[in-house]
Order: C-alpha cells, then structure tokens, then sequence
C-alpha cells in the first residue's frame, strides 16, 4: 500500500514487511509536523473517528497485546525475544526497533519538535502531540459499550473494560499482586528492587515513575494546566482538578455498599468505611490512642506539644483544636449550636 496520508495509512495499511512499516512510521511523523496547524482538524474527521479500538484481529499469544496491523505484531514479537540490536550511546539501553532509540534519546537530548498551537506545549512525538489535542477539542472517540463512558485514548479504553470484567492478566513474580496493565506491573516491580529511574532535572529528586517525576516537577515551575471551566481554579494534578468539578456538578460517583452514602472521592469512602469496621489506623506514640483519621491524630498530638494553633481574632485567646475555637466563638457572638456547626465541631474530632 502506498503511502497517502497518516488517515488512509491507518485504515488501508497492509504491508507484512517490517522494513516497509518503519518507513511509513517516519513518514507519518514528518507528515505531522507539516500539517501541524491541521491537527486540531484531522482529529474530528470522518475517516479518524471511524477507527475504532475494538478492531485489533491480531493478537500476541505470549502476552495478550493486541494489534491493528500484522507487521504491528511482527515487531512487537522482538520484545519477547530479546532482540535489541540498538543501544543508546548515552545510557546503553537497548531497543529493537531504530525509531524507539530516536524516541527515547530525545529523554537525554530534551528535544521536543512538536509543538501544540493553542497552549505551547511541546512533546517528542507527534502522537502524543494528538493525544494532547483532544484535551482542547474534548474529544473522546472511545466509548464502553458497557456504560458508555468515553476515553480519549483507545488503550485508556481497553483498561477501563477490565473493571467491568475484572480482569487482571498481568501478576507480580515475587508477591503474587495482579494488575489490568502492564505498566502498573512494571511499576510496581520497582517497589521490589528500589529502583527510581526517573530523576528531576531540578533538584535530582528521584522516582519509581515518569508521572510522579512530572507532577513533582511542577513544584518547580509552578504550572498548573489543569483549569476549572465553571469558576477558572486552576490545578497541577489531574486528580485535584476531577474532584473539583465534582463539587460543581454535585456528582458522588463512590458509595457505601453498606449504608448507601455517596462520596467525592475513594479517599473519602475509605474513611467513610472505618465507622462502619471501626478501624482505627492512626496510633498516638506518645499515649497509645488510636484514631480514625490522620488529621484527628493530628489535633490529639497537640494535647502532648502545646500547640495553639487556633486564635480568637475577638480576644485573641488561642485552642488546640479548630473545634474548641468554634465553641468558644459563641460567647462573643451568642450563636446557638446550629447543625451545620455540630457537623464540623464532628469532624474536626470534638
């Protein structure tokens, strides 16, 4: 098949040969770096949106991956074999395909040729500058046929199925723990050897993995491109910014399986679940006392230190606890205990 353009390339390619597939690799990639003021465009055509994750006829038998193209499986069978005839001059890694070595050397060249047209952004290979672009188009061409949740990224779909079924093909040698995906088992790996890879380039801090470095890295340069629509908040972590929204759209998507009540956040039906088991993780190493909440044993420690960290800004008398302030603030306002104020006078632990 000839090359046409990356669309046709996708839905037309037939070539068996591996060589032939490099070349029309490289030329994609170059093809995308002249059509770079196109990309918001070609992601919301006809023909793109046509593809769909589910056709993926080729499967590798030692590990399960799926592929779209037969000549794809061909040159991820070199992974199972060992073969790595390319090693980076840097850092002697090895790869065994040419444009993985060009892609991972731009990690210690730090170069990143494409480039987004609405915010900057800049990346080192022009399929993660369109996965990138549908953070700005809001597309999300993937959808489960079991919920209808839609993702942006196929494999980001292929994942989120194995909630559904449970599945978890890929287990730990050493523990035994088993993963939907093969780079939570990688990463996980590395809390067996201790490995951390990933260096900031800042303060040479490491990490086990490339995103924590990332997010750890914004701590530098004070990004934070994670931005509310609704009230303009901005975030550094994604995970931040998906529970904010909650608080705008009301959404509580994890509830109790034993009394029904909803929450923002797994975090929060975590600590929901412990008056229920009574489970009181958080020890006091001074006295013994145990709480249920780490921010509860927090409060208990300053009964051992002294601390007064609340001040009254009528008389300037200082508490403990934000509860005690909250109780004493009544004898200057004269308010009476409303629900709202017993509801935080609970959870601040008094």
């Amino acid at each position: 098949c000839a090359f046409k353009s990356p669309i046709i390339w996708k839905q037309e390619l037939c070539l068996s040969q591996e060589a032939e597939l490099l070349v029309l690799k490289q030329e994609a990639d170059n093809f995308m770096v002249t059509r770079s003021n196109n990309v918001e465009n070609s992601l919301t055509s006809e023909s793109h949106c046509n593809t769909d994750a589910a056709e993926k006829p080729y499967v590798c038998n030692t590990c399960g991956k799926i592929f779209s193209y037969s000549a794809a499986l061909t040159v991820h069978m070199k992974t199972h074999r060992g073969e790595m005839p390319y090693a980076c001059e840097i850092c002697g890694k090895g790869f065994y395909e040419t444009f993985l070595l060009k892609y991972h050397e731009r990690i210690h060249t730090g170069e990143k040729p494409y480039d987004c047209e609405i915010c900057g952004k800049s990346f080192s290979r022009s399929r993660s500058l369109l996965h990138h672009m549908r953070t700005h188009s809001g597309e999300k061409r993937y959808s489960c046929e079991t919920c209808g949740k839609s993702f942006r990224l196929s494999s980001n779909l292929l994942c989120h199925r194995r909630t559904h079924t449970g599945e978890k093909r890929y287990s730990c040698e050493m523990c035994g723990k088993s993963f939907r995906q093969r780079g939570h088992l990688l990463c996980h790996m590395r809390t067996h050897t201790g490995e951390k890879r990933y260096s900031c380039t800042a303060c040479g801090k490491t990490f086990k993995k490339n995103c924590e470095m990332k997010r750890h890295y914004r701590i530098h340069t004070g990004e934070k491109p994670y931005i509310c629509s609704t009230c303009g908040k901005r975030f550094s972590e994604v995970s931040s910014f998906k529970y904010h929204k909650r608080i705008h759209t009301g959404e509580k998507p994890y509830s109790c399986e034993m009394c029904g009540k909803s929450f923002r956040s797994t975090d929060n039906l975590l600590v929901h679940m412990r008056t229920h088991t009574g489970e009181k993780p958080y020890s006091c190493q001074t006295c013994g006392k145990n709480f249920s909440r780490s921010g509860h044993l927090l409060g208990h420690m300053r009964t051992h230190t002294g601390e007064k960290r609340y001040s009254c800004e009528a008389c300037g008398k200082r508490f403990s606890q934000s509860c005690n302030l909250l109780r004493h603030m009544r004898t200057h306002t004269g308010e009476k205990p409303s629900a709202n104020n017993i509801y935080k006078v609970k959870v601040n632990g008094c």
